[in-house]
């Protein structure tokens, strides 16, 4: 169960937000929340790059705090800087909500 919500949240959810929020142009928005998962790359710097019981949350340099700082920043600029810390944002949150379920 964990892996299907980790992975709705990552594909599905932000593909509703776009709908929900931004229904005229719903399909720009889904691609553009869909293209923030590319954060995912800073797992490459790890070693192992996957680890399945490694939190991510402040391990990677794109999932650190002070990165989330940043992407809280991008939610108050404009067009598409706003949509991308959205989708960043959720991200981590999905990655926080795992790293919670690991802890239990």
């Amino acid at each position: 169960m964990q892996t299907f919500i980790h992975y709705f949240l990552h594909f599905g959810f932000p593909i509703i937000i776009a709908y929900v929020f931004f229904r005229k142009e719903w399909k720009k928005v889904s691609l553009m929340l869909l293209a923030t998962m590319l954060v995912d790359l800073d797992h490459l710097l790890a070693i192992p790059i996957f680890a399945p019981n490694r939190c991510s949350i402040n391990f990677h340099p794109l999932h650190a705090y002070y990165a989330m700082i940043i992407y809280v920043i991008f939610l108050f600029l404009k067009k598409p800087f706003n949509i991308i810390g959205i989708g960043l944002l959720l991200h981590m949150v999905t990655d926080y909500i795992d790293c919670l379920w690991m802890s239990l």
